[in-house]
């Protein structure tokens, strides 16, 4: 390798390493408008174009008419094919709800999210499992 190269590979890492940074931020803020109860918020961060777009939009908004939430996550892994950055998250929720604050439902599960960087925003492009963020039944 030449040192060309060599100065380019280490000129990107850190161009890397804080689109990793901004990909965490973004989906710390999708947790926390959970949490605030911030519908628009949350939505915000997610590609209008996701095939189950419309079903989050239904199961956030009818979760947050019916529970107050608390909502965390830790990160698991992180994977970057070119633009996209694979994430999987252990995400906590804590469902409180709005009639009854003795009845409590908490969820905990691997989320799944791939996020993808659309002109200077980073967006969620895809997230699975969709179910966990419906009210339970």
């Amino acid at each position: 390798m030449t040192r060309r190269g060599l100065i380019f590979i280490g000129l990107a890492a850190p161009l890397f390493a804080d689109d990793s940074r901004e990909v965490w931020e973004l989906l710390a803020q999708v947790a926390g408008a959970l949490s605030e109860g911030n519908i628009d918020e949350f939505l915000q961060a997610f590609d209008r174009a996701m095939p189950e777009y419309r079903a989050l939009e239904l199961n956030v908004s009818s979760l947050l008419r019916q529970y107050d939430v608390r909502s965390s996550i830790e990160p698991l892994d992180e994977e970057t094919k070119g633009l996209t950055h694979i994430v999987d998250l252990d995400w906590l929720l804590e469902l409180i709800e709005q009639q009854d604050n003795t009845n409590i439902t908490r969820r905990r599960e691997r989320i799944h999210c791939e996020v993808v960087k659309r002109g200077k925003a980073w967006k969620v492009t895809k997230i699975e499992p969709i179910a966990f963020f419906a009210p339970p039944k």
